[in-house]
């Protein structure tokens, strides 16, 4: 490896800042013949992809257009980064069902270029790098070259990324009901009063509202309705009374 490469990467691998990071990663970019270098990041439980942070010396029309048009939406690009890590090239076949997107990168001379995605379960994420240019157009060979480069780099900047964002809340886990509770609740839902509920099951108003209680404090909710909804929710009103 040429000995510019391992400076750089190795002044990248030490970079805590992301805007620095990001420097060095564009400097690199241009240093391999190209232009322009985007990094960006989504949540990839946003359904309209949108991204949580955007890097990239993309032209400003460019940027400004993909935002307000919700261009990710319908960017192949970005359909296939979600869906894989395996590096893409852009070519004007991907873009066969978005011509007007392939014109678009062709008039900003982003036509010649390729994305590599990294994907990250356990906050959700989703980053992708991108490298284009105008003057020609890049080759298997070149992208397998340049393959190990995209990888180190595109990891090193989302784990930069990741740490600018808030986490994932966990989810909370479901409360185990009785099968009494689950009984009450159902009658619950289908409008029966305490008074109702007790001649059905053989038992005291008293002991439905002692059941309904315990039902609310495990949801941690605030009243029987709430708590019928959680349980609908957690699928306990859909199965039979037993878990």
């Amino acid at each position: 490896m040429e000995r510019w490469k391992v400076s750089q990467l190795t002044k990248l691998s030490s970079t805590t800042d992301l805007d620095t990071a990001y420097r060095i990663s564009l400097s690199f970019a241009k240093n391999i013949g190209f232009k322009f270098f985007g990094f960006s990041t989504s949540y990839t439980s946003n359904t309209e992809r949108l991204s949580a942070i955007r890097l990239n010396n993309y032209p400003s029309d460019w940027n400004a257009g993909y935002e307000i048009r919700k261009l990710a939406g319908i960017d192949p690009v970005v359909a296939h980064c979600f869906q894989s890590t395996m590096p893409i090239l852009w070519t004007e076949e991907l873009f066969d069902n978005t011509r007007c997107l392939w014109n678009e990168l062709e008039q900003q001379g982003l036509q010649h270029g390729w994305s590599q995605a990294i994907h990250d379960e356990e906050s959700d994420l989703c980053s992708i790098l991108s490298l284009a240019r105008s003057h020609c157009p890049v080759s298997a060979w070149e992208l397998y070259e340049n393959l190990g480069f995209s990888v180190f780099i595109g990891h090193h900047l989302h784990k930069l990324v990741a740490l600018t964002l808030p986490k994932r809340l966990a989810t909370p886990p479901i409360p185990e009901l009785t099968l009494r509770e689950i009984d009450v609740l159902k009658l619950a839902a289908d409008g029966k009063t305490a008074y109702e509920s007790a001649r059905i099951l053989s038992l005291s108003p008293r002991t439905i509202n002692f059941h309904v209680q315990e039902t609310i404090r495990k949801f941690g909710v605030s009243n029987k309705i709430s708590a019928v909804i959680a349980a609908a929710k957690a699928g306990y009103l859909d199965r039979d009374a037993h878990r």
